[in-house]
């Protein structure tokens, strides 16, 4: 007979299937338009704009997301994340089938799924810790690097193949598909919701922060964070390589050497998530390191030291073999931020806890983005492309030719991020977080005890 712990992990493994579905479809969607909205503008700018406009709602869902999470029932939240992200694919296809659709349609598409998504996303992170043992959550943080990378391996190269077959249109329909998918992974299994006695629990362990009035229930997340310090420079150390690392994009600069070759921006980033996929796998044998933040800044460290290589190297097989490594180590950074933050937060506070994590994240992260476009066209490719007093030197490195610019941004930014990284590590709040902050469960053990 399975024991209850495990019945619910194998439900997460449900869910994280139908979520596999759905990525697979939306990173093979979201390729094509990249390449579509290139096509028609030719421009970076446009594209970060994209980005921008997805992840700008992530201010607006936060004010009121982390509330709604802890409060309604998460299972329903994903699936009308689902739900909204397949009607907008239905409204995509129409317009293009109509030749109606127009780059601002993706932009507010973009917008309105961007809302929906990061409800969707903390409903799912704040259901995991109550899915899975606390001893599982690496290994859970590596399954979701699977299903990141695992679906990145094969959407990039499918989009850079199918898109001159099948279409813009093929492929939203095959999006579509996916979304069905995903919603009936969620339909057929129960998704936990925090108990009366553990949200009385948590509260009691943070008596000076008031929950019953509207304005402290929004301001929770973030009197929680204010009193808890290491978490908060932990979040600093988020956003700030978040922004330098949205101020460089990669698609760009790819098109842009390869005179606008698809399928060497498929191969490149399939080479990416493939490393990201083996890592994934390998992290979920080992377990990971048992210093977690360690595996963070030291994981983010190596990561963008491989990356900028990318703007140094100049063939499509050195990028590959450079991104490849750079995706090995991802998995291994991204399950151990993850970890910190669900054993340092209790569950019952998870939601507006991430929900201000999520809003301070969505000020920074699309400052990155929507300077990242008009970097590239109007600042780093003019500079390259026309005589100055760092010409020749440069040009030495990364050449004169479109897409230079591109690449001397991307470098420097990867470079500024391995400098936060380093600085990082010398803060005694981040770099003893473990040892600061005792786990949520030690801390309910201590209350039950009287200690």
């Amino acid at each position: 007979m399975i024991s209850p712990q495990r019945q619910r992990l194998h439900n997460y493994i449900i869910i994280w299937i139908g979520q596999v579905a759905s990525l697979i479809g939306s990173q093979i969607s979201h390729f094509a338009l990249l390449i579509w909205i290139w096509q028609h503008t030719g421009e970076a700018t446009a594209i970060s704009l994209l980005a921008f406009f997805r992840e700008v709602p992530v201010l607006v869902a936060s004010i009121f997301a982390g509330i709604l999470v802890d409060r309604a029932n998460r299972k329903y939240l994903m699936m009308l994340g689902d739900a909204i992200a397949g009607c907008s694919t239905i409204l995509i296809i129409t317009l293009l089938l109509t030749n109606h659709l127009a780059i601002w349609h993706l932009f507010l598409i973009g917008a309105i799924n961007g809302l929906f998504s990061d409800i969707q996303g903390l409903a799912f992170s704040a259901s995991t810790a109550l899915m899975v043992q606390k001893q599982d959550y690496v290994r859970v943080g590596a399954m979701g690097s699977i299903k990141d990378f695992g679906s990145g391996v094969f959407a990039p190269a499918l989009a850079g193949v199918l898109y001159p077959l099948i279409g813009l249109s093929g492929i939203l329909i095959f999006d579509l598909i996916t979304f069905m998918i995903a919603i009936a992974s969620l339909i057929i299994v129960p998704v936990p919701q925090p108990t009366l006695e553990e949200k009385e629990s948590a509260e009691s362990t943070t008596a000076t922060i008031s929950l019953h009035k509207s304005w402290q229930e929004l301001t929770f997340g973030f009197c929680y964070l204010l009193q808890h310090p290491s978490l908060l420079i932990l979040q600093i150390f988020t956003v700030s390589y978040i922004f330098f690392d949205n101020a460089a994009l990669l698609e760009p600069v790819i098109l842009a050497r390869t005179n606008s070759d698809t399928k060497v921006l498929g191969y490149v980033s399939s080479a990416l998530t493939l490393g990201g996929l083996i890592g994934a796998t390998g992290l979920g044998v080992w377990g990971g390191p048992k210093r977690r933040i360690r595996g963070l800044l030291w994981g983010r460290a190596i990561i963008f030291s491989l990356e900028m290589l990318l703007g140094l190297l100049c063939t499509p097989w050195m990028w590959m073999v450079a991104i490849f490594a750079a995706g090995l180590f991802k998995p291994t950074a991204n399950s151990c931020e993850d970890a910190i933050w669900m054993s340092k937060v209790p569950p019952s506070f998870q939601g507006r806890v991430f929900a201000a994590s999520s809003f301070i994240t969505g000020i920074i992260s699309p400052l990155g983005l929507l300077i990242a476009g008009p970097l590239s066209d109007f600042v780093f490719e003019p500079a390259m492309q026309s005589p100055n007093f760092f010409t020749p030197v440069l040009s030495n490195i990364f050449g004169s030719r479109p897409g230079s610019g591109m690449a001397l941004q991307f470098a420097l930014f990867s470079f500024i991020v391995v400098l936060i990284c380093l600085v990082s590590y010398a803060i005694p709040l981040l770099r003893n977080i473990e040892d600061i902050l005792p786990d949520h469960d030690v801390e309910n053990v201590k209350l039950l005890h009287g200690d």
